[in-house]
């Protein structure tokens, strides 16, 4: 692939996932306590509290993986200033451009991933 295309995609990457990332961590924050006003009035009922802790930890796993894909983004980056962009980590087979254009993150070929996900690693 060439290396201004790369660039390309994974600046396009990098600035979608930092504006999720900021999008959710915002909606968290503004979220983390819910009951702030210390007016006992307020108290809620179980059910809603067991609803708002189920949210914020879909909330906190939805940021990991978030971060996660950034940091594959990076990866990718590091790989692009090496010059092994676009070369399986495992194999140093080339990737497809079309697999790079789908997944500009990835590390392996289609084959090598899959097996990675089945446990072959």
């Amino acid at each position: 692939m060439d290396e201004a295309r790369a660039r390309e995609l994974l600046a396009t990457e990098r600035e979608r996932l930092e504006k999720a990332i900021a999008r959710v961590s915002g909606d968290y924050q503004a979220d983390s306590d819910p009951d702030e006003t210390g007016d006992p009035t307020m108290e809620q009922h179980l059910a809603d509290r067991a609803t708002e802790l189920f949210d914020k930890e879909l909330e906190e796993g939805h940021l990991e993986d978030l971060r996660e894909q950034l940091a594959a983004v990076e990866r990718a980056e590091q790989r692009l200033a090496e010059g092994t962009f676009g070369l399986s980590v495992v194999s140093g087979e080339p990737i497809p451009d079309a697999r790079l254009e789908a997944v500009p993150t990835a590390e392996r070929t289609i084959e090598e991933q899959a097996a990675y996900e089945a446990g072959g690693r």
